[in-house]
């Protein structure tokens, strides 16, 4: 991934050195296993274990591997070098290659799960303050972009932190479900390796032993992992998308902070772009862009093939670096976004007192109007007040139809704001919990 969208925690979990770590562990924790149960000396897993401080050196390791042409023999060639040829024979002992490879990725994807459920959690946070902030802030809703009845900015933010919620829970679970190591041998069926030894090295590193494996785990763990990134990611344009609504000059109900010195454009001073929202939006096409390789990645042939390894090489660093720099980033849209309390109102009134109309046409058909004729007599009003920019109120006084079903009053009554609030707290209340 490209240092430009990049965290260093995420990104050192993807580096060559934190890859052969963890092929190192799993080699070393499979001898101990073997050790115990009497398949190895013991003198011979204590030996791999001298190389537990080493910092393994990722130029000589590709220097072999131009030679052999296999990544993992020459790791083990150069680990070798550490201990001794003699001391490092039985490594390796009765595995597979995909024993190292897959239980090592899933190894890297739990660590990566435990970042991008950390930003989850301080997106929330953000979140959730500025739904408290901006709760009884009335704004306009808006449907197929039209001006459709009151809501609040607190509703707008708290269905984005109830979205993402159900992201962090969708994390945990598919956390939980790439958990998984194997160390079963050629497809898969422990002949010549103990299944406690991947008990062992399973326990070791964290994860549960893969119930039934071929010579890989089952790639529909990996589907269901990177359609989560997906999820979240759509979730993170969503929000997006919904900020650059805002920021637009003719709406300017929201916007993302400008700092001092920043320039908007090379060409026009004036300009305020939502440059970090619109970049959110491209780079949630780039982690959606892993799902279906990672879809296609669950049919391999028979017991295993590796046209699922190059796709894994390139979607598992490059979607979860994406995905924790673009969470990142979104919290600090939502924490440091502008609010416009005044423009939302005018925005309301653009064409005054036009979004009661769901009121007078209830109040209408309760007054013994039936529902055509008080749809028809509501919009005919409603029209005058799209075309002429009139007042919507007065309209319906001048209306016989209308005052001959409800006094001035019951008109009157119909344009209180408040309506449309009264069941923030409520909903507050499902989404938050009663704090």
């Amino acid at each position: 991934m490209i240092p430009r969208y990049s965290r260093p925690e995420m990104v050192s979990i993807w580096s060559p050195e934190t890859k052969f770590r963890i092929w190192y562990e799993i080699e070393a924790h499979a001898c101990d296993a073997m050790a115990k149960l009497g398949v190895i000396p013991q003198e011979n897993a204590d030996a791999v274990w001298k190389a537990k401080d080493v910092e393994f050196d990722v130029a000589r390791i590709d220097e072999i591997e131009a030679v052999t042409k296999h990544d993992v023999i020459a790791f083990l060639t150069h680990l070798a070098e550490h201990v001794g040829s003699d001391e490092a024979r039985f490594v390796h002992q009765g595995m597979t290659s995909s024993d190292v490879l897959d239980t090592c990725f899933n190894v890297q994807l739990v660590r990566a799960a435990d970042i991008l459920i950390k930003e989850l959690e301080g997106l929330l946070a953000a979140l959730k303050r500025r739904a408290i902030e901006h709760k009884n802030t009335v704004r306009i809703g808006r449907s197929h972009g039209i001006h459709a009845e009151p809501t609040t900015m607190g509703l707008t933010f708290a269905r984005f932190y109830a979205e993402m919620d159900r992201n962090l829970s969708r994390m945990r679970d598919a956390q939980a479900e790439i958990a998984t190591g194997a160390i079963s041998g050629a497809v898969g069926t422990f002949a010549n390796i103990d299944p406690a030894v991947e008990e062992h090295v399973c326990d070791k590193l964290g994860l549960v032993p893969e119930p039934i494996s071929t010579q890989v785990i089952p790639r529909d763990r990996h589907a269901a992992f990177f359609a989560t990134l997906g999820v979240v990611a759509s979730s993170i344009e969503n929000i997006a998308t919904e900020i650059r609504h805002m920021q637009r000059t003719e709406v300017l109900e929201g916007a993302e902070f400008f700092s001092m010195g920043q320039k908007g454009s090379s060409a026009m001073p004036h300009k305020k772009n939502p440059v970090l929202t619109e970049n959110l939006t491209g780079l949630a096409r780039m982690v959606r862009s892993a799902v279906i390789p990672a879809m296609e990645n669950v049919a391999l042939w028979h017991e295993r093939d590796i046209s699922h390894s190059s796709v894994e090489r390139m979607i598992g660093p490059d979607a979860t670096i994406t995905l924790d720099f673009a969470l990142a980033r979104l919290t600090g849209v939502v924490d440091k976004m502008l609010i416009f309390p005044e423009n939302m109102l005018d925005n309301m009134n653009k064409f005054p007192g036009l979004v009661m109309s769901q009121r007078v046409l209830l109040a209408l058909t309760q007054a013994g109007v039936n529902r055509e004729d008080a749809y028809s007599y509501v919009q005919r009003n409603a029209l005058k007040v799209w075309e002429h920019r009139t007042d919507f109120k007065e309209e319906l006084l001048a209306d016989a139809d209308v005052t001959a079903a409800l006094s001035p009053a019951e008109i009157e009554a119909k344009f209180d704001l408040g309506y449309h609030t009264k069941h923030v707290d409520t909903i507050f209340e499902r989404v938050f919990g009663e704090d």
